[in-house]
């Protein structure tokens, strides 16, 4: 029996502020909001790094596992600005960029699979996230490590902020 998701791409499209060809999360199965989510990636083999990386045995690029695990990072903060922060506080959800990246990828991963990615928040400071990030697909663990996000833009009341 199919699992039902949280959110889609209509919901991850308002947080979010990556379109086609480089938005890589297609749902979100799992939310707490300032502590983890779970969100799913489905990599169908016609996506244009594939032509190039590496033809006749396409993988997908380390570097675009970190991006997904990136933006399940930003949308856990998103999220978590929709559903608990007051909106009052800020016009629109925060938006990041990739501060830092320590990441290890154990196994390749190729077209044709969902890659679930998780993320849990370690830390926060003012504006700085540090998050534990895995993505996998069943038993292989394709990426894991750490990654930190910085808030641009649009700052909110610091005072209504969650902290972890």
């Amino acid at each position: 029996m199919p699992v039902e998701s949280l959110y889609d791409r209509s919901v991850i499209r308002q947080i979010l502020p990556h379109r086609s060809p480089f938005l890589f999360v297609d749902r979100v199965m799992r939310f707490e909001p300032n502590a983890q989510i779970i969100a799913e990636w489905d990599v169908s083999g016609d996506e244009p790094f594939f032509a190039g990386h590496f033809p006749g045995e396409p993988i997908i690029p380390g570097v675009l596992l970190t991006e997904a695990l990136a933006q399940a990072s930003g949308l856990l903060q998103g999220l978590t600005w929709k559903e608990t922060l007051d909106k009052h506080t800020r016009a629109s959800p925060p938006r990041f960029v990739l501060a830092s990246v320590n990441m290890k990828f154990p196994s390749p991963a190729g077209p044709g699979r969902t890659i679930r990615l998780e993320s849990l928040l370690k830390k926060h400071y003012g504006g700085l996230f540090l998050f534990q990030a895995t993505a996998s697909t069943g038993s292989d663990r394709l990426a894991s490590g750490t990654l930190s996000l910085a808030e641009t833009g649009n700052p909110p009341n610091r005072n209504a902020t969650l902290e972890a």
